[in-house]
């Protein structure tokens, strides 16, 4: 377990960012930041790298499309535009329509509010991906995009960790299960280790480098 642990604090140490705070989402049970996450999973979604999915979304926020009125509200070519300037063009087009339809979708569903999804879900994470789901472009693996993200404001969900988490946890030799894992690091710091985790998963963290940092 003292391994363990040492390996979860260097991958902390190395990779403790979020999605979502890379991409300059304050993340907290707001309504605003909560939509943001809405967007960066979005992105997220296709198939594109992690990182311009990123960069995409902070040209969008910058651009002032930071609720669903204003994403909304911004003509189609904006938010085609705004995500050119974040290098995400092999499915701008397709994306920018998906943005503003699922805009219209929050307002109309949830008045703007994802926290009344949350409730609505009563916190069963079963239901908060298949409400998730219903916002187009977002598919299962971009709903547990959103609730790996969510679970450091939405504290009912912890400790979640999808497919990639755990297959970031199997290449550094950890636990494979939530609860394992969630016992090596602070309940505050879960979000972060599982976003660490995928960044493994995907190859944008070395698996023998974080080793090596555990072992000195």
């Amino acid at each position: 377990m003292g391994d363990n642990r040492r390996t979860a604090r260097a991958l902390l140490e190395r990779r403790g960012r979020t999605y979502a705070e890379e991409a300059g989402v304050h993340l907290a049970d707001r309504p605003g930041p909560l939509y943001q996450l809405l967007v960066l999973t979005t992105l997220l979604s296709t198939r594109i790298r992690a990182q311009v999915a990123v960069a995409a979304a902070r040209e969008l926020f910058t651009a002032g499309y930071r609720t669903p009125q204003a994403m909304e509200a911004a003509g189609w070519q904006d938010r085609v535009d705004a995500l050119g300037r974040g290098h995400y063009r092999r499915y701008d087009e397709r994306t920018a329509t998906m943005l503003g339809t699922g805009a219209r979708l929050c307002l109309d569903r949830w008045h703007g509010d994802l926290r009344r999804l949350h409730r609505a879900a009563e916190g069963q994470p079963a239901r908060l991906r298949r409400l998730l789901t219903e916002f187009p472009g977002i598919g299962p693996t971009g709903a547990d995009i959103f609730l790996r993200e969510a679970q450091a404001v939405w504290p009912d969900l912890r400790p979640y960790a999808d497919r990639r988490a755990l297959s970031g946890a199997e290449r550094l030799g950890l636990p494979g299960s939530p609860e394992r894992l969630a016992g090596l690091v602070d309940d505050g710091d879960f979000g972060r280790l599982a976003s660490a985790l995928v960044r493994v998963a995907l190859g944008e963290e070395s698996a023998g480098e974080v080793a090596r940092a555990a072992a000195r």
